[in-house]
């Protein structure tokens, strides 16, 4: 059974930094892309980024691009969002999941079949 758990969020002024790590045990993980979500309080749950098997694609939401970076180490079964100049309006509990495919498809979540428990993320202005 493939398993994730985020770690990494917390409390940042505005203009702040953090970067989320995601552990992934079990399955195969160099084999898939990863994906990070974030939902914030009676919102829609948001695509934030994706990331090739290889690490050699990303994919970043509109709001998200300059600012935030995603990366991975297979060697590790680890996934990162580097999350810099973060406003309030990026708060949120943020997810990885793993995809079914080794390329990220889109911005839909659908493809992803197997999710973290979430890690909060608050931005104070």
């Amino acid at each position: 059974q493939v398993q994730l758990v985020e770690s990494g969020g917390g409390l940042v002024q505005a203009g702040g930094s953090l970067r989320l790590s995601c552990a992934v045990s079990g399955g195969t993980f160099s084999r898939y892309a990863m994906g990070w979500f974030r939902q914030a309080p009676e919102k829609e749950r948001e695509f934030v980024a994706a990331i090739s098997w290889s690490g050699g694609r990303t994919d970043y939401a509109d709001f998200v691009k300059g600012r935030f970076t995603i990366s991975r180490v297979n060697a590790k079964n680890m996934v990162y969002l580097q999350m810099n100049s973060l406003k309030p309006e990026d708060t949120a509990v943020y997810y990885c999941a793993q995809s079914a495919f080794a390329a990220p498809r889109g911005s839909g979540s659908r493809e992803y079949d197997y999710w973290g428990q979430g890690t909060q993320v608050t931005v104070s202005s």
